[in-house]
């Protein structure tokens, strides 16, 4: 399904936030505390079992992990600083995946943002919710720069920085259509890498997406792991609010098309299909569909994804 939506400038902001259109939704960090402090009291309920769980091994340590877990005989040993690891952990880290090719660089004229954007303050609300909760979070992209780099899976009070910067540094460019690899490298790793138990959230317009994209995103929600994929739409792209001719662009692919409101009924019918086609595939392996607009409140916005969570 094409991209029906009108070219947009990419804003006037400076610096990094210059090639998202960040609109109300800025400045990242501080809306996302504001995010997760609306959502946090008792929107939550942690993984952790208390003092009874088992070992579950080590892994490197990364700046910002507590200190706490640090395995001081295996550095005094070996010289490397490891830190040990309990299922409370490796069973609850939270993954986010976000879409930034260049679909979601859209921002109509009601919107807050741009798609991204907006899927940017969910994603890292959402990682500030699971830090504060003691779980550890870790990010990818589909899309985007390729200098852009995603953020392995880590816990501590530095992991939501992490995130934030690697939000912030992202560009939305690229077309996952004539890219076939894009779609593998978000999600290749995370069969092997994600544990029993892990959660795995997708942002997405799911517009510009491969065939076997609903597929392959499912087959993630195997083997006890939660997945929801988050279909992030424009206001335009949710209504089809066009009344006179329109020239039309899609921002993969570079189709364009002149129509008016008669394309109203066809457009809609086409992006019912598409959702009811991820919804069965998500619901038949256990996993969820969300559909949400970029005008919704981010604070239920999150409730709703944490909601589906558990």
């Amino acid at each position: 399904m094409a991209t029906r939506a009108r070219q947009t400038s990419s804003g006037t902001a400076s610096g990094l936030r210059g090639s998202i259109d960040w609109g109300s939704l800025a400045p990242l960090r501080i809306r996302a505390r504001m995010v997760a402090e609306g959502v946090y009291a008792g929107a939550h309920r942690s993984a952790r079992k208390g003092a009874g769980v088992e070992f579950g091994g080590h892994r490197a340590y990364t700046p910002g992990d507590d200190l706490r877990w640090l395995d001081v005989r295996s550095f005094l040993r070996h010289g490397h600083l490891l830190v040990r690891q309990f299922e409370t952990e490796t069973d609850r880290a939270l993954r986010l995946v976000v879409d930034a090719t260049a679909s979601m660089g859209y921002r109509g004229a009601d919107a807050r943002g741009a798609k991204y954007a907006w899927a940017s303050l969910v994603a890292a609300a959402l990682a500030r919710v699971a830090v504060r909760s003691g779980d550890p979070v870790g990010l990818g992209f589909i899309g985007g720069s390729p200098q852009a780099r995603s953020v392995p899976v880590s816990g501590g009070r530095e992991a939501f920085e992490r995130v934030v910067d690697a939000l912030e540094g992202q560009t939305a460019e690229g077309d996952a259509l004539s890219d076939t690899a894009a779609l593998d490298r978000a999600l290749g790793g995370l069969s092997r890498a994600a544990r029993r138990g892990s959660v795995v959230v997708v942002f997405s317009d799911l517009l510009d997406l491969p065939s076997v994209a609903a597929d392959r995103v499912s087959a993630i929600a195997t083997r006890g792991r939660v997945v929801v994929v988050v279909q992030t739409l424009d206001p335009d792209e949710v209504t089809f609010p066009f009344r006179e001719t329109v020239r039309l662009k899609s921002l993969e692919g570079g189709t364009v098309i002149e129509t008016d409101e008669s394309a109203r009924d066809q457009y809609l019918a086409r992006l019912a299909e598409l959702q009811d086609t991820w919804r069965r595939t998500l619901v038949g392996r256990g996993a969820s569909f969300l559909s949400m607009s970029t005008d919704r409140d981010p604070v239920s916005a999150v409730r709703a994804i944490i909601e589906a969570i558990r």
